[in-house]
């Protein structure tokens, strides 16, 4: 058993504690530490970050998405943390110089979730109905599929999205189904978006270990690590680095392990959702599958980009 604390840094979000609480249980049983001593040898940080503060404008308008993560990455930079559990979809495509996604635990539902008071799915609802998200990619695949949709800006923690859900501020909203079960409240969407055909966020239902580059071979992590995931968010994640991925792209990506393959699709939209751009392929996994994985996606993100350009990108005034 490891006698050096592993400090664990995370926001304060119920689901970010929630998540980070999982992984905190997980890295205490890797050092050798019963349940009960958990907070002993992997303590959790909390840190509040630009995008926890920001809550009345798009992600774009104050930074993309590293508000998500860059104070916490400060505090590992400066060592007053050793690691930091993310959302993998919240990370920008390139850590900053000394740190790394170190680990990558077995992946949530990766799937969106369709959440109404009026309508089990997107197609049920009523002509110009509000859709409630900040997401850039969830508002382009929807107004693809509802052109007549009047999609609202809707920020917030999982609580605050639901409260305004429940308060008739939007008709319909869209979350991860990964954070709804990682809540408890898995029982709440009326139907769930198919990946193939709307693809998620890349690396959306994993978390990531994000460490100093110097601490990537510690044993604790190898015991977190989930292979079968690493691949497949390694193809998602060189779609992301390949479209130059960032609050500002309408990006999905879904990829599939099928025996000694992977299958990857990936899709870029204009903000408007009238323009859609997609490729599909596969690939042999052999040798160092992450690799292959890695360069699937980024040959598919390349193909994406130069066919849609400068119709992808939302430029913010």
């Amino acid at each position: 058993m490891s006698t050096q604390p592993v400090r664990i840094g995370a926001r304060g979000s119920k689901l970010s504690l929630a998540q980070a609480g999982m992984m905190q249980r997980r890295i205490a049983a890797a050092l050798g530490a019963p349940p009960e001593d958990a907070e002993r040898v992997a303590p959790l940080i909390i840190i509040t970050t630009t995008g926890d503060r920001v809550q009345d404008r798009r992600l774009l308008e104050i930074g993309g998405k590293g508000l998500f993560t860059k104070e916490i990455e400060e505090a590992m930079l400066e060592g007053r943390i050793d690691c930091a559990i993310h959302s993998l979809k919240d990370m920008p495509a390139v850590c900053p110089d000394g740190l790394t996604i170190a680990a990558i635990p077995e992946r949530e539902d990766p799937r969106d979730a369709f959440l109404s008071l009026k309508a089990d799915r997107l197609e049920d609802l009523p002509q110009g109905a509000r859709l409630g998200t900040a997401s850039l990619r969830r508002q382009a695949q929807s107004l693809h599929r509802r052109p007549d949709l009047d999609v609202q800006m809707l920020r917030g923690n999982v609580d605050t999205r639901l409260a305004k859900l429940q308060a008739g501020d939007a008709d319909a909203i869209l979350l991860a189904m990964s954070g709804l079960n990682r809540l408890g409240l898995g029982h709440l969407p009326k139907s769930l978006i198919d990946p193939i055909e709307v693809p998620p966020a890349p690396g959306q239902g994993a978390l990531a270990i994000e460490t100093r580059e110097a601490d990537i071979g510690l044993a604790w992590l190898d015991a977190v690590r989930h292979a079968g995931t690493t691949v497949a968010v390694a193809a998602e994640r060189g779609a992301l680095a390949a479209l130059e991925g960032s609050c500002k792209t309408a990006i999905g990506a879904h990829a599939r392990l099928l025996g000694d393959r992977i299958h990857l699709i990936v899709e870029a939209l204009s903000p408007d959702g009238i323009h859609r751009f997609r490729r599909e392929g596969e690939a042999v996994l052999a040798g160092d599958h992450v690799a292959v994985a890695r360069e699937l996606g980024l040959a598919l993100g390349a193909q994406v980009l130069e066919e849609g350009g400068d119709l992808l990108a939302l430029h913010a005034t």
